[in-house]
C-alpha cells in the first residue's frame, strides 16, 4: 500500500502552490537577536570575507533539519555541501566521537593507529564487493595472494588534499613508465611524461595543484599563472581525446557525475573511450569521486555499476566518509601504488584515529542493504517529483532533469535564475545549492525521507511559480 506521501505525488496534476510567499524575512536585520547580531559582527571584523554568506547564524541541527539563534528551521537539503550523509546531530557518530576522544585525537602518521588499516580495508573489501577500480561487481578480490588487496589507500584531510595526493602520485607514475620506455633515469630533467589532462566545467579543489585542474575561469583567473602542463578538454568529447590525452600525459582527472560544475554526467562508452585512451599512452585515470561517490548515486561509487573497461586507476574522496568529520582518501590500483614508498608522500593529520574511526562508523552504515534499498526508494521517489518540474514550469526550466540517485540537478534557462531559485528556497525554509553556471543542485542527505522530499519539492513548485507569476 503506497504512503500517503507516495499517494499525494502520484495524485497531483499541478505545483504545490502552498509556498508561492516567503516564510522567513531576512531583508530587517535591526529584528535579529542581539546573540546573532553579535556573531555577525565578530565574523565581519576578524573572518577573511571569501564567503558570501546570508545574514543568519546557523546554531544546531537534527537528521536533516537545521535551526538559527532566531529559533527558524530549514530543512537542508544540500546536506552541507553533499557532507552530511547520515545528516546532523546523528546519535551513533556523536558515540564514536565521544569513545575515540577518550583514547586517542592524533598520534602523527610517525606511528600506527587501529582505525586506519581498519577503514582502509573496507574501502577496499567495499570495492571488490560493489564494483570499481577494475573489480567487478561481485567478482570478489584478487586470487593470487591472500595478502594482496589489489588496492591501496592514502588518507589525507579533505579533497582537496586527495586530488594533490592523487596528481603527485600519478606524475611519479608516469615518470617511472618514461623511464622504463626510454631507459633513463626517472630524475632525468628532459622527462616529457608530466601533463596532465582535465575538463571544463571541472571542481577538484582551491590549492593550486587542485586550482590548476579545476578548469573554471571565476576560480583560475585572480591566481594566475598556475602550475604548467595542464591540458583541458570537454566531457563527453570523444574526438577530442586524441590530441587531449597524448604520450606526455601522465594523468587524466575527470568526475563521473561534476557537481559544482553542474550535475554533468560523463557517458558510458565516453568513460570506456578515455579508459582506451589512458592506456594506448600509459596516462593514468583518475576518478574523482568526492561528490558523486560513497553510494550517493545509489552504488559505491559512481562508476561501481560500469563494466571494468570504464574504470579508473585511482579515486579521490571525501565528503561523506566521516559525515562531516575532515577526512579525505586516495583508493589506488597496486599497480599505481607501488610506485610509493616511504618519505614519497605524508601529512601530519590525515589518517588520524579520530577520523578514521568516524569514518569507519559512517561508511559501515551507509554500506548496509537496507539502508541502500530505503535511499534508492527515496530518490526514485525524489526523480518522480522532480521529473514534472520541467513540464509545469517549462519557461524556467531545462527539459531533462540531471544527475541521479541523490545527487540531482535542475537545469535553468537563464542564468540569474539559479541563485534566485537558491535565495527564494532559503526564504521558505530550504537549503538547496548552485552548481556551475545555470543549474539548481539538490544534494540532501542520504538518509532523507519521503515526507522531506515532499516538502523540499513542493517548496521548489512555490519558487518556480512565483517566479513565473
Amino acid at each position: 500500500m503506497a504512503s500517503v506521501s507516495e499517494a499525494a505525488s502520484t495524485a497531483r496534476s499541478s505545483p504545490s502552490t502552498k509556498y508561492l510567499e516567503p516564510t522567513y524575512d531576512f531583508s530587517n536585520q535591526q529584528s535579529v537577536s542581539a546573540k546573532t547580531q553579535a556573531t555577525l559582527t565578530t565574523g565581519s571584523t576578524y573572518l577573511l570575507p571569501v564567503y558570501d554568506r546570508p545574514s543568519f547564524v546557523l546554531e544546531r541541527g537534527q537528521g536533516s533539519w537545521v535551526w538559527d539563534t532566531e529559533g527558524r528551521k530549514f530543512l537542508d537539503f544540500s546536506a552541507g555541501i553533499a557532507v552530511n550523509a547520515l545528516g546532523h546531530a546523528d546519535p551513533g557518530i556523536l558515540e564514536v566521537i565521544n569513545s575515540q576522544a577518550s583514547k586517542l585525537l592524533h598520534t602523527s602518521n610517525v606511528y600506527h593507529n587501529e582505525w586506519a588499516p581498519k577503514l582502509a580495508e573496507l574501502l577496499v573489501t567495499l570495492t571488490h564487493q560493489e564494483g570499481g577500480l577494475g573489480f567487478a561487481a561481485g567478482g570478489g578480490p584478487p586470487e593470487s595472494s591472500p595478502a594482496n588487496s589489489g588496492a591501496k589507500v592514502f588518507f589525507a584531510n579533505s579533497g582537496t588534499e586527495a586530488n594533490e595526493g592523487a596528481l603527485k602520485i600519478a606524475r611519479k607514475v608516469g615518470k617511472d613508465r618514461w623511464a622504463a620506455r626510454t631507459g633513463r633515469k626517472v630524475d632525468d630533467p628532459e622527462c616529457s611524461k608530466y601533463k596532465i589532462a582535465c575538463f571544463q566545467n571541472s571542481f577538484h579543489g582551491r590549492s593550486m595543484g587542485a586550482l590548476s585542474v579545476t578548469s573554471t575561469p571565476k576560480y583560475q583567473v585572480p591566481f594566475l599563472p598556475l602550475i604548467p602542463g595542464v591540458q583541458v578538454g570537454q566531457l563527453n568529447d570523444y574526438d577530442g581525446l586524441k590530441t587531449l590525452v597524448d604520450e606526455d600525459t601522465c594523468v587524466v582527472i575527470v568526475e563521473p557525475i561534476q557537481g559544482e560544475g553542474g550535475i554533468n554526467a560523463a557517458e558510458q562508452e565516453w568513460l570506456r573511450a578515455l579508459r582506451k585512451r589512458c592506456d594506448e599512452v600509459g596516462a593514468v585515470l583518475i576518478f574523482d569521486e568526492i561528490q558523486c561517490g560513497l553510494y550517493r548515486t545509489g552504488t559505491l561509487w559512481a562508476h561501481s555499476s560500469l563494466p571494468t573497461d570504464c574504470h579508473p586507476d585511482m579515486i579521490t574522496m571525501a565528503k561523506p566518509l566521516a559525515n562531516g568529520y575532515p577526512i579525505g582518501a586516495v583508493l589506488m590500483r597496486d599497480t599505481i601504488a607501488s610506485t610509493m614508498t616511504a618519505g614519497t608522500h605524508g601529512t601530519t593529520f590525515g589518517g588520524s584515529p579520530m577520523a578514521c574511526a568516524v569514518g569507519h562508523h559512517a561508511l559501515s552504515r551507509l554500506s548496509q542493504r537496507p539502508f541502500i534499498a530505503n535511499m534508492k526508494e527515496v530518490s526514485a521517489h525524489l526523480t518522480g517529483r522532480l521529473e514534472a518540474l520541467p513540464r509545469w514550469f517549462p519557461e524556467v526550466l531545462e527539459p531533462a532533469v540531471r544527475g541521479r540517485g541523490l545527487i540531482r540537478g535542475l537545469g535553468v534557462k537563464d542564468a540569474t535564475y539559479a541563485g534566485e531559485i537558491v535565495r527564494r528556497a532559503r526564504e521558505r525554509g530550504v537549503f538547496v545549492l548552485t552548481a556551475g553556471s545555470n543549474a539548481v543542485r539538490l544534494v540532501p542527505s542520504l538518509n532523507v525521507k519521503k515526507d522531506e522530499v515532499d516538502f523540499a519539492v513542493d517548496v521548489l513548485e512555490g519558487c518556480l511559480g512565483s517566479m513565473k507569476a
